[in-house]
């Protein structure tokens, strides 16, 4: 069984096909869809192409028929497998030459350029569409990337076209190094212009920068560092491929709420009197809402506990009609010391549960409770602070460990 049957379906063939039927059925989609002779079929034959260069890949055809396309482009994380460009697959599966034989040096696809974007909370939780400028490198359309008028572009002399210069060195008698090195004459680019028919718009560079808006549409329920990519949208250059924008998302943090996961976790304070008695407190939402929390008189809420409020979490990225939970941590605020008269604390350990009696035994000694102050003890113990509670190793300058006398 196969999670998805799309790649299967572009290439007209079913999720049983054999290595030659794929084959037979990318040589006969690749022909009647090649931009040469369809040129409106420039993304029909893109996706012909990443189609077969997965099924007919037996590692990324099982990962694939597992967990559908989203495994192989590595579910927006990064972690998926690196394609090649339609027309190098269709001159490698051709025998043409193409870019194999006399194509650039260097990778056949640019660079992806990568953009972190802040967001906040609120946003993933909603949903959101930020624009967001953008520099990029775009071909010179008055030279058309040649760098100048036709005909006036020649092969560096110099390096032979290859950008680079190998220089002899003498080191010994019969021993000799070789130093390879740019070329100085045309920059590494195996190319020269002749200056007075360099293009005046790009100086004779071939591109130019230009000022890009991208609408990014971030989804309920997506998560920090998760990527949105913008495929061919990346710096341009002659005869390679654009490479990618990808946007990647830097939550930021919530003032009021935590993330973990499709979970909110906050914390809430409640009175000595809530914790006991029963309470009704607000929680704005992210949507703007407001949710009523209540705990029944009788439900006692212990300092630190935690309880929570199902479906009132983040939105599943994907299924945002799905939350998580809202977990949320009581801090219960005790009153200060002599917050009541003496008869009123008679009436109040009368309706309180009664304390555990002590059997205190004879020769006991009664020792008074005080504030800690680890400044004080710092005075009195020589400046050890709360070091002294830290180490078991004290010992006496004689070489004795330090006991405390008994009586």
């Amino acid at each position: 069984m196969v999670k998805e049957t799309g790649f299967y379906d572009i290439l007209e063939v079913k999720p049983t096909a054999t290595d030659s039927e794929l084959k037979k059925a990318y040589r006969k989609l690749a022909l009647k869809y090649h931009p040469d002779k369809n040129p409106d079929a420039g993304d029909k034959f893109k996706q012909i192409s990443m189609a077969y260069e997965v099924l007919s890949d037996p590692k990324k055809r099982e990962l694939y028929d597992r967990g559908g396309e989203e495994a192989i482009k590595g579910g927006g994380t990064g972690g998926g497998f690196d394609f090649h460009s339609p027309m190098d697959i269709f001159d490698l599966f051709f025998g043409g030459g193409g870019r194999r034989g006399g194509g650039p040096r260097g990778p056949r696809k640019g660079k992806d350029v990568i953009h972190q974007l802040k967001v906040p909370l609120e946003d993933l939780y909603n949903g959101s569409t930020r624009k967001l400028a953008l520099q990029k490198n775009v071909i010179c359309s008055k030279c058309e990337g040649r760098g100048g008028k036709e005909g006036s572009v020649q092969k560096c002399a110099n390096c032979r076209g290859t950008g680079m210069q190998v220089r002899i060195q003498q080191l010994g008698p019969g021993m000799v190094q070789q130093i390879q090195s740019v070329c100085g004459e045309c920059r590494g680019e195996g190319e020269v212009i002749d200056p007075r028919y360099r293009c005046k718009t790009c100086q004779g560079k071939k591109i130019v920068k230009e000022r890009k808006i991208l609408e990014v549409h971030i989804d309920k329920g997506m998560k920090d560092n998760q990527q949105i990519r913008f495929s061919g949208e990346g710096d341009q250059e002659p005869d390679l491929e654009p490479g990618d924008i990808v946007i990647v998302l830097d939550e930021q943090e919530h003032e009021r709420f935590r993330r973990r996961g499709n979970d909110l976790i906050m914390s809430m304070q409640l009175e000595l009197v809530e914790a006991l008695c029963g309470f009704q407190k607000t929680v704005a939402t992210l949507d703007n809402r407001t949710l009523v929390v209540t705990n029944l008189p009788g439900d006692v809420i212990k300092h630190e506990s935690i309880k929570c409020v199902m479906g009132e979490g983040m939105p599943v990225y994907r299924d945002p009609f799905e939350k998580g939970r809202l977990i949320i941590q009581f801090l219960v605020n005790f009153p200060p010391s002599n917050f009541l008269p003496s008869k009123s604390m008679e009436a109040l350990e009368k309706v309180l549960p009664p304390r555990e009696e002590v059997l205190v035994p004879d020769g006991a000694e009664e020792c008074p409770l005080q504030d800690f102050d680890p400044a004080t003890h710092s005075r009195h113990g020589g400046g050890r602070g709360m070091e002294a509670y830290d180490s078991d190793d004290d010992q006496h300058p004689g070489g004795q460990r330090v006991q405390c006398a008994s009586h």
